[in-house]
């Protein structure tokens, strides 16, 4: 369930709204007003949300080249491809 607060609450509240999004890995949505403003969550649920985030760019991408072009390749290829690269690193 989302959390809605008034922005004040950051000033008479701050810790517990600190608790609330380490505790839940939820943000917690503020307002001004009566309209949202603001959304406060913790470092690490951003940081995962921006990885997440990346993730999906990145599966969006590979869809759009995969649309692109009739090329296939099997997961044998691919192991080999990486093994390879990861060898060549290692050599350096």
């Amino acid at each position: 369930m989302k959390s809605i607060r008034p922005v004040s609450d950051l000033r008479n509240s701050f810790a517990d709204i600190s608790k609330t999004v380490h505790e839940t890995q939820q943000p917690v949505f503020l307002t001004k007003n009566g309209f949202g403003d603001m959304v406060v969550m913790s470092m690490e649920a951003y940081e995962n949300l921006q990885f997440e985030s990346e993730v999906y760019f990145k599966l969006k991408e590979a869809e759009f080249e995969a649309e692109m072009s009739n090329k296939r390749y099997s997961s044998k290829d691919v192991l080999k491809s990486m093994r390879e690269a990861i060898g060549a690193e290692a050599d350096v």
